[in-house]
């Protein structure tokens, strides 16, 4: 029997929606990093609340999803410009299989998310055969 570890090992954490954006930018920064144990996601979500905030799992995609409220609107001046987005922002990313689902943990503060995906245990392809 085979088993799948992950579709690409070198395409984990590809943005899913990377080839739809036509070289949009993203709507938050993500920095992905990894260690002996676990892969590190931290999400730069500057002027969001932490309740405004999703993280989830389907299938092999993990999605953050995040709201930015405008709180107040000026009315006593004239823009020309406004560079801030208001409004729902998502990213998903694949993970393959290579991600230990029970072992995720999320902590935000200072308006960065930081996700650790506990890597999963690899499965074993060799085994001993006992000869008579």
């Amino acid at each position: 029997m085979l088993v799948q570890l992950a579709k690409d090992p070198l395409k984990i954490f590809d943005d899913i929606w990377s080839g739809n954006q036509m070289n949009a930018a993203p709507a938050f920064k993500v920095d992905i990093s990894e260690d002996a144990r676990a892969f590190h996601l931290d999400a730069e979500l500057p002027g969001i609340d932490k309740e405004n905030i999703a993280l989830n799992i389907e299938d092999d995609v993990l999605t953050i999803k995040a709201e930015r409220k405008k709180e107040t609107e000026e009315n006593s001046k004239d823009y020309h410009r406004v560079e801030r987005t208001y409004g729902g922002f998502s990213r998903s990313f694949n993970l393959g299989e290579m991600i230990d689902r029970d072992n995720i943990a999320a902590d935000f503060s200072n308006g960065v998310l930081h996700v650790t995906l506990t890597k999963a245990e690899p499965v074993r392809k060799t085994k001993e055969i006992a000869i008579n």
